[in-house]
């Protein structure tokens, strides 16, 4: 899986229609509302701004795409196929129409609203997903040089620490390496 950490825009003129798509990070599906009427306001005289996204959350992926008045299955399907053939996650495209008087019929419709998916997908850099997990830890000070050492040895890092008599820490970290973390400090964990 990846995914994009900003948003890029492309733009193109196909049979005298004007097409502007943009790529857009988003990890909630309460994101893509207020990125839609932004859009919306910025670009008031466009004659139809359809979308895709696919968001994964701790139930799944989810995803929605929506034509904006195109014919059924010719805007926001095509969008979506390239999302998901990319097997991109935590993304939002959005392509945005500008009527130029020819009509690109069915088939033209759904190759012009899938290459400019394409085309934000090209231009953007992707980046590998990794999984994250989350786990508490209670150490003795003395143990905690050794725990940087590793924890930093697996990509992980220290999102709250509390010292008192022992230190109390919160880490997240690549899940692959729970395991490799876990054995060297089984004693250590917090439940």
């Amino acid at each position: 899986m990846y995914y994009v950490t900003e948003s890029y825009t492309f733009e193109e003129s196909i049979k005298k229609s004007r097409f502007i798509s943009v790529i857009f990070p988003c990890t909630s599906d309460q994101v893509v509302l207020p990125q839609l009427k932004t859009l919306h306001a910025e670009h008031p005289h466009a004659s139809h701004i359809a979308f895709a996204y696919r968001i994964k959350t701790h139930e799944g992926i989810i995803y929605r795409f929506h034509d904006a008045g195109e014919p059924t299955g010719t805007a926001g399907k095509p969008i979506f196929q390239y999302i998901e053939g990319k097997d991109i996650i935590n993304v939002l495209i959005v392509v945005i129409r500008y009527f130029g008087g020819v009509k690109l019929g069915a088939g033209g419709l759904t190759r012009a609203y899938g290459h400019m998916a394409k085309q934000v997908i090209e231009i953007s850099t992707l980046q590998p997903y990794i999984e994250m997990t989350t786990l508490q830890f209670t150490l003795d000070y003395e143990r905690f040089q050794s725990f940087d050492y590793a924890l930093k040895k697996v990509n992980g890092q220290i999102i709250e620490q509390v010292f008192a008599g022992q230190i109390h820490l919160i880490v997240t970290l690549p899940a692959e390496k729970q395991r490799d973390l876990e054995s060297q400090f089984s004693s250590d964990i917090s439940r």
